[in-house]
């Protein structure tokens, strides 16, 4: 992405003041596009029914990019990413407010594919470190994308969990893209930035103000398909994470421990609220339904042929086996059991899948689900 290009023109429609989606949604129906807003005139944009503070803004230098933001948008692997954009992460789209545009530096295919957030505590126990770090390699490991906050703590160790998968993360900030909070995490965030994608829906050069983090907890719940809390005070952002997935009507998951830990009592809640008490990974498999996800992305939305499964035109009875195999691996005589199916028919439709690419063998005469992801 280069300066110039129409991308570059809702770099300072994102820094404009008292601007949101619907407001931008009914002037660009009647001015144009992202370019054109930026260079009508007042009056038009008036007309467009732009509120005073934008076009006051708009019509200042203050509107100019800056050296810093030309240099950023030089980069091959940096993207501002419109609302208007069919990249725009679909299911955060559908939450009732989400960003103008988000500032993405790292890889924009990977917004659509299926995610997971793995919240909590900033200091947690060495046990919830060791927890979330665990299950975000294993599910990062089938095919999940693991979203986070890159805070310290749980957040970090998610991240890590999916990078010694070699799966894919996210970290949404509460601060521009170009601005690492805290800064223990730069390296970090080099790495997800090469296994993932770091993303914010805050200008560049923004600092972490703690009035962002709201903001930035919508985005997690917003892009993703659940949220497991691991540990987590009463009184917590990872709180506020979870309770916005559930008005979003996401899955919210979340880790019980001890009555006696301060850290529990958030997760206790929740569980409480209606969260599914999760002890394994399989608690959130059996939840998550990957098959039912990609059939509501259309190829426009995710831009990629091979994130679209062959399965939606499969036979009936591959279709039954596959989502009987679910996502831990099972041997023959176990699917046998799950469909009811006779043992030489589901021999012959395993090889089939395995031809295909939909599974493959496992140690133990076991076959597993292979989930496709963009790397």
């Amino acid at each position: 992405m280069l300066p110039g290009e129409e991308s570059s023109a809702w770099v300072p429609l994102t820094r404009a003041p008292a601007l949101d989606v619907p407001t931008l949604s009914r002037a660009l129906e009647i001015v144009g596009d992202a370019q054109d807003i930026i260079e009508a005139s007042d009056a038009s944009r008036a007309r467009a029914g732009m509120p005073a503070a934008a076009r006051e803004f708009l019509s200042s230098t203050k509107a100019t990019l800056t050296p810093a933001e030309r240099v950023w948008l030089e980069s091959p692997r940096h993207h501002v990413l419109p609302f208007t954009d069919p990249r725009y992460p679909a299911l955060l789209r559908a939450a009732p407010r989400h960003p103008i545009a988000l500032y993405v530096a790292g890889s924009v295919d990977v917004l659509n594919d299926p995610q997971l957030a793995i919240v909590g505590s900033r200091n947690p126990t060495a046990q919830g470190q060791d927890t979330a770090q665990k299950l975000a390699e294993y599910l990062a490991g089938r095919g999940l994308v693991i979203t986070s906050g890159l805070a310290l703590g749980v957040d970090s160790a998610a991240h890590r969990g999916a990078l010694m998968a070699q799966g894919i993360t996210l970290a949404v900030l509460g601060s521009g893209v170009d601005v690492i909070y805290p800064q223990s995490n730069i390296p970090l965030a080099k790495e997800i930035q090469q296994q993932g994608a770091l993303v914010s829906g805050f200008p560049l050069g923004t600092p972490p103000r703690r009035e962002n983090f709201p903001q930035r907890n919508g985005i997690i719940a917003g892009l993703s398909l659940g949220t497991l809390v691991v540990e987590a005070a009463r009184k917590s952002g990872s709180l506020i994470t979870a309770r916005l997935a559930a008005t979003l009507g996401r899955e919210v998951f979340a880790i019980p421990g001890s009555i006696m830990s301060p850290l529990s009592r958030g997760c206790h809640e929740l569980i409480r609220q209606g969260a599914k008490l999760t002890e394994t990974a399989h608690d959130i498999l059996s939840e998550l339904n990957f098959s039912a996800f990609f059939a509501g992305q259309s190829h426009a939305a995710t831009g990629h042929d091979a994130a679209l499964p062959r399965e939606l035109g499969m036979d009936k009875d591959h279709k039954i086996l596959l989502d009987a195999l679910g996502f831990d691996p099972a041997d023959l005589d176990v699917l046998v059991v799950r469909t009811g199916f006779k043992p030489e028919a589901v021999s012959s439709m395993m090889l089939i899948l395995e031809l295909e690419g939909h599974v493959q063998a496992a140690p133990g005469g076991r076959y597993s689900r292979v989930v496709r992801s963009r790397r």
